[in-house]
């Protein structure tokens, strides 16, 4: 299955739920609460069974770090051999990939903005150019921007529009926004999902 590239509109709508953390979806929301389509109204007042409530909040997670089923499922596999709670180290090694770090960071506006950075090989760890979006960080790390891409314009204009984003807690972005330091691993409180873990855990244990 391919990565999912159309409106992102109709995702937050489909799920009624701003699951990308933009807030100009918050406003779509407001504006248009229903599920898109001609029948979306009955679609939202539909019984979901609870087979469906399990796949909902798996694809809520799965949209909003944009992987593919087959990535998710690995992930989720990774995470049930593992010590500890199977939906907190699924979450955990979502946020840990490479991608979402670098948005994390500030150096995309989006994910998708992050990934192509990290697929067009900007992005370095510990010295070394990395181009896998689903590389999983570690604590000690140190990402970088490759040095002949430093003075890419639409680069240094990405980094400069989301430098206000809020600091992430287990994170440290240089004051000029030039690398960043994995610190720890994030817990698990401190991890905004969108979707319920532990249903998913449920889905994927039938």
């Amino acid at each position: 299955m391919a990565r999912y590239t159309g409106p992102k509109g109709k995702i937050v709508r489909r799920f009624g739920a701003n699951i990308y953390g933009n807030p100009k979806f918050d406003r779509l929301l407001a504006k248009k609460p229903n599920p898109p389509g001609v029948h979306g109204a009955t679609a939202a007042r539909r019984k979901v069974s609870e087979y469906g409530v399990q796949l909902i909040e798996k694809q809520k997670i799965k949209f909003c770090y944009g992987v593919l089923e087959k990535q998710f499922r690995v992930t989720f596999n990774r995470a049930a051999r593992k010590t500890g709670m199977t939906g907190n180290n699924l979450l955990i090694l979502l946020e840990t990939r490479l991608d979402n770090v670098v948005y994390r960071a500030g150096w995309g506006g989006t994910r998708d903005q992050a990934r192509q950075l990290v697929n067009h090989g900007h992005v370095k760890i510990n010295g070394r150019r990395t181009d896998i979006p689903s590389y999983t960080v570690r604590e000690g790390d140190e990402i970088t921007v490759k040095e002949s891409s430093k003075s890419s314009v639409l680069i240094q204009r990405m980094m400069e529009e989301n430098s206000s984003r809020p600091s992430t807690e287990w994170l440290t972005v240089n004051t000029d926004g030039s690398s960043i330091k994995v610190d720890r691993l994030p817990l698990r409180e401190e991890i905004q999902s969108p979707g319920n873990e532990q249903l998913v855990v449920e889905l994927f244990s039938k």
